[in-house]
Order: structure tokens, then C-alpha cells, then sequence
């Protein structure tokens, strides 16, 4: 047994990409263990990962860093990676046996991809573009396609809610409930709103109009409810995020929307059926969607 310990005590969408890692180590070594510490957002969803052979939960306290350190200490890891890039991982891996340690330098000069690339070169390990399939081997999410749009609205859309320096594309009821409309008469397919943990107001002042359309909105899922459904989707309408790599992992057409002012390349260069829009005033940027389906 080759045991591989692997930090990723950040978000879900950040572990989405050490997936592509893992698969690659797993396809390149058979008796590859791989053990990940990952963070209270994303423990629970990582255990779902059936070659992802152990998962411990990071707690961000004095007492806890010391037993999880005196818990690591008792194994002989072939190959420790870094890839959250974070001072508290790179502090705990300090005290580990390895035969080989990987920590990311100038990581913000590559993509998530190239950062990839490079780790399995220093492991003397093949890429594969299969990998990039990370959800192959969960049964759960073997579902069939369904004639479905997806539209994610989530607190993204919400200027109040987002990052100020973002541009505004926030609609009102009215852009919303027509770009809806249009949304429908466009695609013909059925259309699916998911929300995040807390549904934007203007769609739910909105709700008793849409219910008259047949439109189905889910609200408050967990992040697995959310994946099912966008696995099943023909075209996923997001502003980017976690939701971004579940589409590009499962090859499902998405229209991302993003800020001029972030470089998302380094996000987004391994995804596939891509297609992106700058953030815009909502009666332009609905139009623009359209006009991409």
C-alpha cells in the first residue's frame, strides 16, 4: 500500500479539482491509499468518493492541529501534496514522514490544470484525460439525461448579496419572469431553478407567477441534491462556482457568467461544452444568454 496524504482544507469546488488529481495518482498507481484532510465545508461531500480511500475533518484550533499531527505522525506517507497551498497544512506537514513532499510555488502563474500536470511529472506520473470524468466511478450520479434547463440562481445574482466590486445583474421581477419566458419558448425544455441556501427575494415574490408556467424550483439542497440535478440537465445557466465543475466534469453545456475582473482561466482551463459571458445589467446579459443556447 502506497499511502498518498493530499490537503485540500478549503471549499468543494477547490476539491472538485484535486479529484482530477486523485484519479490520475489511482489510474498511474493500483496501491495507491489516498488520504485527504479536507475542511468542515467540504468533509462530508468528499466521503461520498469511493476512491477516496479516508477523509479527516480539519479543525482550525491549537489542541486540535497537534492531535491531528500526532494522528498523521503515525505513518510513512509515499508522497504528501499540498494543494490547497494553505500556511496551516504546509505547518502540519512539517512534522510528517514522507518519502516525497509537494508543496505549490508560484501557484498562481498557472492553471488549476497545469498545476495538475506538474505534480504528476514530479511523481513521475501520466496524465489522463479520462480523469477529468470524476464522477465515473459514483453510482449515485449514473443518471440518465433529461430534457432539462437549468437555471442556478443564487445569491450571485444578488448585487447586495455578492461581491460589490462585481458588476451589478441583479433583475427585476419583470426581467426575471420574461427572461424566464423566453428562457422556455427558446430552449422547449423543461426548466429547473435551483437556488443556494437562501432563496434571492425577487425570485420569490416572483414564485405564485412561475408555479402558473410549470417551472420547478428546488431551494435550499445540499450540495449533492444540487448535483444530481444538474447531472441530469441538457444546459446549465450559472454564475460561476462549485456548480461550474460539476457541468464541465459531466460534459453538460453551461453558460457561466463571470466579472471582467477576475481571471477564471485558471479555473476553467480543463472544462468541456464551456461557454462564459461577462457579467452585465440584466436586460442586456439575459439577452446575450439567449441568443448563446
Amino acid at each position: 500500500m502506497n499511502k498518498y496524504l493530499i490537503f485540500r482544507t478549503d471549499r468543494i469546488g477547490d476539491f472538485l479539482i484535486s479529484a482530477i488529481l486523485i484519479k490520475c495518482i489511482k489510474a498511474n498507481d493500483p496501491n495507491a491509499h489516498i488520504i485527504i484532510v479536507g475542511s468542515n465545508k467540504n468533509f462530508s461531500y468528499i466521503k461520498k468518493f469511493s476512491y477516496v480511500d479516508e477523509v479527516i475533518e480539519f479543525k482550525n484550533t491549537f489542541f486540535d492541529k497537534i492531535n491531528l499531527i500526532l494522528r498523521l505522525k503515525k505513518n510513512i506517507f509515499k508522497t504528501i501534496i499540498i494543494h490547497d497551498d494553505k500556511k496551516r497544512s504546509k505547518f502540519i506537514s512539517f512534522f510528517l514522514k514522507s518519502n516525497n513532499k509537494i508543496v505549490l510555488t508560484n501557484a498562481n502563474n498557472f492553471t488549476h490544470l497545469e498545476i495538475i500536470k506538474n505534480i504528476l511529472k514530479k511523481l513521475n506520473f501520466s496524465f489522463f484525460n479520462e480523469s477529468l470524468n470524476i464522477f465515473a466511478d459514483q453510482k449515485e450520479t449514473k443518471i440518465e439525461k433529461s430534457k432539462q434547463t437549468q437555471i442556478h440562481f443564487d445569491e450571485k445574482w444578488v448585487h447586495s448579496t455578492y461581491i460589490s466590486k462585481f458588476l451589478n445583474i441583479e433583475p427585476s421581477k419583470q426581467e426575471l419572469f420574461i427572461f424566464i419566458n423566453d428562457l422556455i419558448k427558446k430552449t422547449k425544455n423543461k426548466l429547473i431553478i435551483t437556488t443556494g441556501s437562501d432563496t434571492p427575494k425577487v425570485l420569490t415574490d416572483i414564485l405564485p407567477k412561475i408555479a402558473k408556467i410549470n417551472v420547478k424550483i428546488y431551494e435550499n439542497l445540499s450540495f449533492f441534491e444540487l448535483q444530481n440535478i444538474t447531472a441530469k440537465s441538457n444546459v446549465l445557466i450559472a454564475c460561476h462556482g462549485a456548480i461550474s465543475h460539476i457541468a464541465a466534469a459531466n460534459k453538460i453545456k453551461q453558460i457561466d457568467i463571470i466579472d471582467k475582473s477576475y481571471n477564471y482561466t485558471r479555473w476553467t482551463a480543463h472544462f468541456r461544452s464551456y461557454n462564459y459571458l461577462y457579467r452585465d445589467s440584466f436586460n442586456v446579459l439575459s439577452k446575450k444568454i439567449i441568443n448563446k443556447l
